[in-house]
């Protein structure tokens, strides 16, 4: 699409008016809103009338709160730091108690030079200390951990968004 002295003018027009890049780009056809910015941009056109507006201010309607079992108070200095505060009217979240973290009863700890395919490759200490080895048990078929670290290393879903809420 061309940009003829007539489109040109008509875009200049419509653009004074105070009609909108899409109702310009309706008007002229076979143009997009995109392109009808861009030309107002290369023309340098800025000024435009402004659409009559009421002085009463527009009504809004009022947003539910993102999470119900939350209310959000602000005060002070932390004006945008939102305070988390429970409604009493809804039912707290039952949590199971966490499982003790005891290691297993036959960690056989060897360093990385003794640790071979079918061991299990958790770490178990500072990884710059002379003491650090991995726990060595044999590990479960197409894991890279024995089934009690594997416990601790594969989480279900359920349980990790649970402890993010709390």
């Amino acid at each position: 699409m061309n940009w003829t002295d007539e489109r040109v003018e008509l875009l200049k027009k419509l653009w004074s008016d105070g009609l909108s890049a899409s109702q310009i780009a309706a008007e002229l056809g076979g143009i997009t809103r995109n392109a009808v910015i861009g030309k107002v941009h290369r023309l340098g056109l800025s000024g435009r009338a402004k659409a009559v507006q009421s002085t009463a201010p527009r009504p809004r309607k009022p947003r539910a709160p993102s999470h119900p079992s939350m209310v959000f108070r602000t005060a002070g200095a932390t004006a945008l730091a939102p305070v988390r505060t429970v409604d009493l009217d809804i039912e707290p979240i039952i949590q199971r108690a966490p499982r003790p973290m005891l290691e297993p009863v036959s960690c056989e700890r060897v360093t990385i030079m003794d640790l071979r395919e079918c061991m299990c490759r958790w770490p178990i200490g500072d990884p710059g200390s002379e003491s650090f080895r991995f726990c060595g048990t044999r590990s479960n078929m197409g894991s890279s951990y024995c089934s009690y670290h594997a416990t601790i290393a594969y989480q279900p879903a359920s349980d990790r968004r649970r402890r993010a809420v709390a």
